[in-house]
Parts: C-alpha cells; structure tokens; sequence
C-alpha cells in the first residue's frame, strides 16, 4: 500500500495471532510487509528470530510487536482479528494510537454487549438492539476511526494456512476500504468479493455459528445427512430472521458470507463451534469442552445473547432456543432434536 503522504510502501497492521489471524497475515505477507501485535512476548520473539508461530514457518515478511503505537504509527490500514471477548478491550487498547486517516477491517464473528454503566449481562432481563454491538459498531464507538470493514465468508484457517482455493467477502460502507481489502488479500488462490451492507455480513458470519453447533450435534447422535439438510435450510430461516431483526439485510444472508460460509461451517469438522454440538451429542457437558479447546467457539456466547433478544422481539428462533436449553439449562441434546422434529413449520419459505 501507498500512503498519502509519502511515496514509501506502508506496511499493513494484523492484530490477533489465533488461527485465522495467522491465516490472514500470511495471505497478506505475499503482497505487503506485515506488522503483527501479539500479547504474549515469547511469540513476538518466535516470529521476529525463528519466523514461525508456535513451531509452523510463515513469510521472513511478518514482523511481530507488542508495542500498539509502533503498530498504528507503521500501519494505516489494521485488520483486526481478535476474539469477540477480548474485543473491547483491545480496541480501547488502541484507541488513543488510532486516527481518522486510519482503516481497520476485521474479522471477528461475534458480538459485544454494550450494557448500562455498572451492568452485566445477568443483570440484563431484556436484551434490546441498542445493548447489542457488532464489531464494527464497537470500532466506531470505542475510536475516531471511520472507514471500518469487516472480512467474513466460509475461511476455515487450517485450510487458508495451507493455500487451498476459498473465497472471502469485504463489506463497508465504503467503497475505498473494499477495494483496499480487495487489493490487499486477492491472490491467485484467494478470491474476495465487496458487499456496501457491512452490519449484514457481519450478522450472517456470526449468527451461522448457532446453527453449526446444532450440525455438530446432529453429527455426533448419528441422525444422517437427510436431517443435516433439514437443519441447515431451516437454520437458514432463523438466520434471516435474526438477522433481519438487527437490521441485516437479506441480500447478504444469501450471499457468501451467509449461505456460504453456513453450508461450510454446518460440514467441517475444522469448525470450533460444530465441534461443541458434535462434543455435547457425545455426552461432555459444555465446561469441559471450554476447558480443553484452544481458541473460542463464539457461538456459544452468541446463543445466550440471541436467544434474550428475539424473545423480546416476539419472534420464535426455535433452533437457538433449544440450544440454549442445552447448553444453559438441562435439557438433553435428543430431547432437543425431538422438539424440533414436531416443531410446526408449516411453510418451507416465508421470507421471500
């Protein structure tokens, strides 16, 4: 990239290491010199002295830091792939280094709760759409930034990290951080499309996550592929709903980052959140299958989320509904697929 000011090439900034950023930062150290924030110390050593991340090779063009000015400072476009819990507060970590000429696109799956100052998520009996923040929203709220993006779409990271063919999406208002992020990643390998509904790719990559988790379920209790069909379509409905009721559009959720990114997560064992259903129909209970994943399942914390907020839209999603009870309360994961097997659908497609 070209900065503005200065006819020098600029470097571009990844923060967060976990799987996909890793991924990501590799896709772009084909093209760019590559910045990297990591927490942990003995990695940024790793990588600046053995050019590796946790014993795997990646490009002599991946520098590490753990120092968020220099990387602000060196960077003015930063993608931002960091877990939605830890979200808030890295970008507040950020923040006073961040200014209007910078670009951040991320690619986090989840949300944030923007609760009333002393309150926490028990506290909240009704969750409404002002509690709740995409990534984006939080960006916005928490920094001066203004040209945000966000990268979602069917990217498992361990196949991304070996280079096999996949397809991603850059939403934003935008039309400059598109075209960026699309100049940034496209390689010969890596295909990246442009969608202006920035809020409704960002719900389509995180509300899919619900419903890989029920696909793990079914896979674990045996049900067959004819059942996993039946999940997805359906998963599709609730998905728009949802969506449509935090102000997505339906143009997105049949779109790669929706559809697409929902077939592929529903059938991949290399999914962190098909892998919980798949635990939980094998009978581990959700603690222990928290303590002994390496990176977070974030349809977990999106499940309690929605499952609040479409109650108090008076809008049935039966599929996180049951999820819910499984995962929070004590019903078991058969007993749950036998509800939805006698829940009263009774019209394939009604949003159309």
């Amino acid at each position: 990239m070209i900065s503005k000011n200065s006819f020098k090439p600029k470097s571009v900034g990844v923060v967060g290491l976990g799987s996909f950023g890793a991924a990501i930062a590799s896709l772009l150290s084909e093209k760019n010199h590559v910045i990297a924030y990591a927490r942990r110390s003995e990695l940024v050593e790793e990588i600046n002295t053995k050019h590796s991340i946790d014993g795997s090779p990646i490009n002599h063009q991946i520098q590490a830091t753990q120092d968020p000015e220099f990387l602000c400072q060196s960077c003015e476009v930063i993608f931002f792939m960091v877990p939605s819990s830890a979200f808030m507060d890295v970008t507040r970590l950020f923040s006073p280094f961040l200014y209007p000429y910078h670009m951040i696109i991320h690619g986090t799956k989840g949300l944030c709760l923007n609760l009333p100052e002393g309150k926490s998520q028990s506290d909240m009996k009704e969750i409404r759409r002002e509690n709740i923040l995409t990534m984006s929203e939080v960006i916005l709220k928490e920094t001066v930034v203004i040209r945000v993006g966000c990268l979602a779409g069917p990217n498992l990271a361990k196949e991304l990290a070996v280079g096999l063919p996949a397809a991603t999406v850059v939403a934003s208002r935008f039309n400059e951080v598109i075209h960026q992020g699309q100049n940034l990643l496209r390689t010969e390998k890596f295909q990246v499309y442009g969608n202006s509904d920035i809020i409704g790719v960002e719900l389509s990559g995180v509300l899919k996550n619900i419903i890989a988790i029920a696909s793990g379920a079914l896979a674990g209790l045996g049900l067959g592929e004819n059942a996993k069909g039946l999940l997805i379509s359906r998963g599709m409905v609730e998905l728009i709903y949802m969506g449509n009721a935090l102000g997505g559009s339906l143009k997105s959720f049949i779109g790669l980052a929706g559809i697409g990114d929902l077939v592929t997560t529903c059938n991949s064992t290399l999914s962190r959140n098909y892998t919980v259903g798949y635990r939980l129909a094998k009978g581990e209970s959700l603690s222990e299958i928290q303590a002994t994943m390496e990176e977070v399942a974030e349809g977990i914390n999106t499940i309690r989320l929605m499952k609040n907020f479409m109650e108090n839209t008076g809008t049935r999603a039966p599929i996180t509904e049951n999820l819910y009870k499984v995962l929070f309360g004590d019903l078991k994961i058969e007993e749950a697929v036998q509800y939805l097997m006698k829940y009263p659908f009774n019209v394939d497609v009604d949003f159309l």
